[in-house]
């Protein structure tokens, strides 16, 4: 299993079955992130966690704080894909895998909006 980072027709395989996704919000600039895992049944968030709270990034009730982050699994279903935003306002968003985080524009042009996360074909 792998998954993909898809814009127009540019496709790129990631070489894994899981990817954190990381950004800083752009007032706050406190880091989120969110593990993705492939499933049979779709993406799945394995974990999201954020450094700090604020501008509408309070840590849900049951998140606990570990290693400077507030950590909790979130309920939601499998899903088919995920859509990234770039807008250009922001730095870009860090793609991790295998621990190794890299700039999304590392994988696709800067200019390359939206960009889809996915199981590879």
């Amino acid at each position: 299993m792998s998954l993909c980072l898809a814009a127009g027709a540019i496709v790129v395989a990631l070489g894994s079955g899981e990817v954190t996704l990381r950004w800083r919000h752009s007032v706050q600039k406190t880091l989120w992130e969110e593990v993705w895992c492939e499933t049979p049944g779709g993406l799945v968030m394995a974990e999201a966690r954020i450094e700090g709270s604020g501008a509408g990034m309070d840590p849900p009730e049951g998140a606990r704080l570990s290693n400077g982050f507030w950590r909790w699994t979130p309920k939601l279903p499998p899903q088919r894909e995920i859509v990234m935003r770039r807008s250009g306002a922001t730095a870009d968003w860090q793609v991790c895998v295998i621990g190794q985080c890299r700039s999304m524009s590392d994988h696709l042009p800067v200019e390359a909006d939206p960009v889809t996360l996915k199981a590879c074909d």
